[in-house]
C-alpha cells in the first residue's frame, strides 16, 4: 500500500509542475484534463503526508524513550506514542478507503427523473414530495437546480419530472436513490382512513460531455410539435416542443418546458446525452454481475429501495435495513443518514473483494 501511496505522490508532484509549464497551460484540453486528475489526488496525498509526518514523530519519540529521561517526561513520551499510534491506525483506515476504485462519475452533475408509478394521482403527488425533498437536499450543498421537464396532474404531483442538479459530487450522494421508492399513508380523499400504498421511480443519470458520448447529427431524428398541458391541451399555438429520437439505440427524449423550440433542443440534447451515456454503462455493467452486486442498489430501477411510512413518521432502507422515525425530516431533505450508510456499506463491500 506505501508503494502505491508514494506512486501516487509522486504522480501529484508531477502534475504541479506539468500544470505550471506555458505550453499545457495554453492547452484547454490538457489543462482541464490534469487539472482533474491533480483533483483526484488531492485527499489521497494529503493524507499519505500525514501518515509521513506522524511516522517521523513515532520513531522520534520511540528513540527518546531510549535516553535517560526522568519519570515524568517518560510518561508523557509514551502517552505521545499511544496517541500517535492511534492516529496512524486511523489514517492507515481512511488511505485503504481512498485508495479503492473510483466510480468515474462521482464528481459530475446528475439529472433526476421521477415518476409517479402504482397508484394514480397519489403515486403523482408523492413524486412532487420527492422532487422537493431532493431539491432541498441540493440547496443544503448550494447545488443548484434546472428543470428540464415537468408533466403535472390536476391534483398539484407529476406525472413525470426531469431535473438537473450542478455541483461537485452531486452523483456520488444522489446514485443511491435510483430505483422504485414506495410510500404508505392515508390519501387526502380517503374517507375511510384506510392507508394506500404508492409507489414512484427515481433514476439518477450522470451528466455526460460531448467526449464521452459520440453523438451524429445524421443518428438524430427531430421531431417539433405543439407544447401541451394537463390533459393534452394545447398551450402553445408555437410548435416549441421537441422530441429527439437517438436512432441507433432507440432513446427517445421529449421537452417542451421552455417557449423557444432553441432552448428547448438544447435541453433535450443534455438529456439524450446522459440517457445514451447511462444506457451503455447499463449494459457493459450487466456483464460483470459480480461488480454490479457490489454497488448498492444503483442498477435495476425496477428495485424498491425504500418504504416512507407516514402513520408511524418511518423511513426504511431495504437494501442495508436502516428504519429511520424522522419521516417528516427526510422529507425536508435531511439524507446524510441514509446516504452516508450507504456509502459505507458499498466501501466495506469494496474492501472485502479485495481482501478476497
Amino acid at each position: 500500500m506505501l508503494e502505491r501511496l508514494q506512486s501516487l505522490e509522486d504522480r501529484y508532484n508531477k502534475l504541479n509542475e506539468m500544470l505550471s509549464d506555458p505550453e499545457i497551460i495554453n492547452d484547454s484540453k490538457k489543462l482541464r484534463e490534469y487539472s482533474k486528475e491533480q483533483a483526484g489526488l488531492e485527499d489521497v496525498v494529503q493524507a499519505f503526508r500525514e501518515y509521513k509526518d506522524m511516522t517521523s514523530q513515532l520513531k522520534d519519540a520511540k528513540e527518546m524513550l531510549e535516553d535517560n529521561l526522568d519519570e515524568e517526561m517518560q510518561e508523557m513520551v509514551k502517552l505521545e506514542i499511544t496517541e500517535l499510534n492511534d492516529n496512524i491506525v486511523e489514517l492507515e483506515d481512511k488511505m485503504k478507503i481512498l485508495l479503492l476504485p473510483k466510480d468515474p462519475n462521482d464528481d459530475k452533475n446528475v439529472f433526476m427523473e421521477i415518476r409517479g408509478a402504482a397508484g394514480g394521482d397519489e403515486a403523482a403527488l408523492f413524486a412532487g414530495d420527492l422532487y422537493r425533498m431532493y431539491s432541498r437536499y441540493a440547496e443544503q450543498y448550494g447545488w443548484k437546480i434546472e428543470v428540464m421537464e415537468a408533466s403535472t396532474t390536476g391534483v398539484g404531483g407529476y406525472k413525470e419530472i426531469i431535473f438537473m442538479i450542478n455541483g461537485k459530487g452531486a452523483f456520488s450522494k444522489l446514485k443511491f436513490e435510483n430505483g422504485a421508492h414506495r410510500v404508505q399513508r392515508v390519501p387526502e380523499t380517503e374517507s375511510g382512513g384506510r392507508i394506500h400504498t404508492s409507489t414512484a421511480t427515481v433514476a439518477v443519470l450522470p451528466e455526460a460531455e460531448e467526449v464521452e458520448v459520440d453523438i451524429h447529427e445524421k443518428d438524430i431524428r427531430v421531431d417539433t410539435f405543439a407544447s401541451s398541458g394537463p390533459g393534452g391541451q394545447s398551450v402553445n399555438t408555437t410548435m416549441s416542443a421537441v422530441r429527439l429520437t437517438h436512432l441507433p439505440t432507440g432513446v427517445v427524449v421529449s421537452i417542451q418546458d421552455e417557449k423557444s423550440q432553441i432552448k428547448n433542443k438544447e435541453k433535450a440534447m443534455k438529456v439524450l446525452r446522459a440517457r445514451i451515456y447511462d444506457k451503455y454503462q447499463q449494459e457493459a455493467q450487466a456483464e460483470y454481475d459480480e461488480n454490479r452486486k457490489s454497488a448498492v442498489g444503483t442498477g435495476d430501477r425496477s428495485e424498491r429501495i425504500r418504504t416512507y411510512n407516514f402513520p408511524q413518521n418511518r423511513v426504511t432502507d431495504h437494501r442495508i435495513g436502516l428504519t429511520i422515525q424522522k419521516l417528516d425530516q427526510i422529507l425536508q431533505g435531511k439524507l446524510d443518514e441514509f446516504i452516508d450508510a450507504l456509502v459505507m456499506e458499498e466501501q466495506t463491500k469494496k474492501l472485502e473483494q479485495i481482501g478476497e
